[in-house]
């Protein structure tokens, strides 16, 4: 694949393009979820996925999306969602959606949920007194930039968040595109690890994400080691912070909102549904549907 890569830049047209230090363009582009040969989807045996703008659309998972997930488990697939989202927003989904785990902030926290004593345990990358001393510090940034950056708040979920931090650039609050690049270079001078969704900038120590919690989590599962099965594996995102999975899955998709972030994406999903949010995500389980 040939890619040239160049400076990015921000059109004030289109505030919501996150741009990147460096972006890169391809030859290739995102093909219709249509294309994905069959041979291919038939030895699919789960599905990574992303929550926001993915399953859900205006910040709740719709009635298709969710039977996509009752049909993925029906097909005995795995189905695990993985999210920027904190620890608290993400348990009681954990406990009543049909998934086998569900990863928050950025693959830093896995949630069991227990069927028989309907508990959901949560296990972590970081022992305790890495994460204590990470909090702490993390609340110190927060609130420096709160104060030096104006406009900017906390992400409405902030209390549920444990190994994280987040500021609302979308959901309830709009940050410019400089805000939110003020934002990030604050947060990389402190050391930390940024990415920025399709609502929140997340900030974090350590050197987790998403790709690092779906290999993690597959291992605490099953024992097995997600790099060699790549090629079994479907990963379904919508935003920037979903790249590194459409960097190292073999099978990705966009759900169709991933057009408004294309440009800014270094790397780009294989294939792109034509519906968005949920609906696009019911596509791919209708497709898988068809094929198992």
């Amino acid at each position: 694949m040939i890619k040239t890569t160049l400076i990015a830049t921000c059109k004030e047209s289109n505030p919501q393009l996150l741009a990147y230090d460096q972006i890169s363009t391809s030859l290739t582009v995102m093909k219709p979820l249509s294309s994905w040969p069959i041979g291919a989807r038939a030895n699919i045996v789960g599905v990574f996925t992303d929550i926001d703008d993915t399953l859900t659309t205006e910040g709740a998972i719709t009635p298709d999306a969710l039977q996509a997930l009752h049909d993925l488990k029906a097909l005995g697939l795995m189905v695990i969602p993985i999210t920027g989202r904190p620890v608290g927003w993400s348990i009681p989904f954990a406990s009543t959606w049909p998934v086998n785990a569900m990863v928050a902030e950025n693959g830093a926290v896995a949630l069991l949920h227990n069927p028989q004593t309907k508990q959901v345990n949560k296990i972590y990358q970081q022992d305790l007194a890495t994460r204590t001393r990470n909090y702490q510090e993390m609340q110190r940034i927060a609130q420096r930039v709160l104060q030096e950056i104006p406009g900017t708040v906390m992400a409405q979920d902030s209390p549920g968040r444990e190994t994280d931090i987040a500021f609302d650039h979308s959901e309830f609050h709009h940050l410019s595109q400089e805000q939110i690049q003020q934002v990030l270079k604050l947060l990389k001078e402190e050391g930390m690890t940024a990415t920025v969704s399709s609502i929140h900038i997340n900030a974090w120590f350590g050197d987790h994400n998403k790709w690092h919690g779906a290999q993690w989590i597959l291992k605490e599962l099953t024992g097995r080691d997600l790099t060699n099965e790549l090629d079994q594996w479907v990963y379904v995102g919508d935003s920037t912070n979903d790249q590194v999975m459409f960097e190292h899955f073999t099978h990705s998709v966009g759900v169709a909102n991933i057009r408004r972030f294309e440009k800014a994406l270094k790397h780009l999903p294989k294939h792109i549904a034509t519906k968005e949010r949920g609906a696009g995500f019911a596509e791919v389980a209708s497709l898988l549907n068809l094929q198992i």
